[in-house]
Order: structure tokens, then C-alpha cells, then sequence
């Protein structure tokens, strides 16, 4: 085979790919302009879970949230970490079942340290 012909074999599909993303590009730039609007004043407003903003943005915010996210945490690790373990239970040796236990003590450090601080208590 002709290394001529090969190098337009190999060319003439990359061209034609070529071409095909610039007429892509420039179809997406112009339906991007075909549909402008004109929002009105309301959609252009902020919105905050529908109720107008108050306060300003750098205020501090209460420990409730973090506190939520330690409980979040504590239970989804324990639950994502002790199903498998449970399935596995009867294979493991006295080392891998104390060190599972110690795991256990530590999350139930959290959710104490949790129910201290209030976490628990909705209002």
C-alpha cells in the first residue's frame, strides 16, 4: 500500500470528525440564542426556600446543623460497616470481632456526645 494513501486514509476521517464538532459547536452557540427570554423581575429575584433572604450572608449559623451531620455520619457508617460484618460474623477470628466491638465503643461515644449536646432533641 501506497504510505500516501495511508496518510489520507487516516486523515480524511479525522477531517470529516473535525468538521462535524465545529458544525455541532456552532448549531449549540446559535440555539442558545434563538430562545432569549426576557424574565421578568420576580424570576431574576432571590429566592431562599420561598421565603424572601433576611440576614446577612456571613452570619454565623447554629451547632444544630453540624450536630445533625455527626449523627448522619455515625449511623450511616454504622449501618454501612456492621451489615457486612454481620454476614461474614461466623468467619472471623476474636481479633477482627474486638476490633469491630472497638469500632462499636467509638460511634457509641458520638451518638452520646450527640444526645449531650442536643442533637437529638427536635423542635
Amino acid at each position: 500500500m501506497n504510505p500516501e494513501f495511508k496518510t489520507i486514509f487516516y486523515i480524511i476521517p479525522l477531517g470529516i470528525c473535525l468538521i462535524l464538532l465545529l458544525i455541532f459547536i456552532a448549531s449549540a452557540f446559535g440555539y442558545s440564542r434563538v430562545g432569549q427570554s426576557r424574565p421578568d423581575p420576580e424570576k431574576n429575584s432571590i429566592y431562599e426556600c420561598g421565603f424572601d433572604p433576611f440576614g446577612k450572608i456571613r452570619t454565623p449559623f447554629a451547632i444544630k446543623f453540624a450536630l445533625v451531620g455527626i449523627l448522619f455520619m455515625i449511623f450511616d457508617i454504622e449501618i454501612s460497616l456492621l451489615i457486612p460484618w454481620t454476614i461474614v460474623f461466623n468467619q472471623l477470628d476474636s481479633f477482627s470481632t474486638w476490633i469491630v466491638y472497638i469500632f462499636v465503643l467509638i460511634l457509641t461515644i458520638g451518638l452520646a456526645y450527640e444526645w449531650l449536646k442536643g442533637g437529638l432533641e427536635w423542635e
